[in-house]
């Protein structure tokens, strides 16, 4: 599972380099722009945890397949009819495991529009701030790395370890 949101918070930047523009001059990233470009990786990571736990205890606590066992079951056996059949499964399972799966299918989605959300808000980063240290820390190692370091102390601070 691990691996899907791995893929999915990579396919979500790749989705969100359409913003990227060249800009004229480069000019020099303010720490306040990368304290909000940091904020809103914060935000996107705790919104896809979020998304993560509502997948989770919608597979471990569904009445219908009862408990993850089930859930891999059915999902190992999913469009095979042979492989149903041989599980027994019945036509409840394979309604509640739909909704589970076409909840799981939306999560992408729902993180890519959180997050292009979250930059079009000049409130909270904007567009052209987003542009700017985007292009930014592509071109500047030390930089990618102070806004990774910035990143781990707001999520450090936000758990209050």
């Amino acid at each position: 599972m691990k691996k899907n949101w791995m893929f999915l918070l990579l396919f979500g930047g790749l989705s969100l380099s359409g913003f990227s523009q060249e800009t004229a001059p480069k000019e020099a990233v303010t720490d306040e722009e990368l304290k909000k470009f940091a904020t809103v990786e914060v935000m996107t990571s705790e919104y896809v945890d979020k998304k993560t736990l509502e997948l989770r205890e919608m597979i471990l606590n569904n009445e219908v397949i009862e408990g993850g066992a089930r859930y891999n079951e059915i999902k190992a056996a999913w469009g095979d009819a042979a492989k149903e059949a041989e599980i027994k499964l019945t036509a409840e399972e394979k309604i509640a495991y739909q909704a589970i799966k076409d909840f799981q299918d939306s999560l992408q989605q729902s993180v890519i529009d959180f997050k292009t959300d979250l930059i079009k808000d000049d409130a909270v980063l904007g567009v052209s701030t987003y542009n700017k240290v985007n292009g930014a820390i592509k071109g500047d190692p030390a930089l990618k790395e102070k806004l990774d370091q910035l990143v781990a102390e707001m999520k450090v601070k936000k758990d209050g370890v």
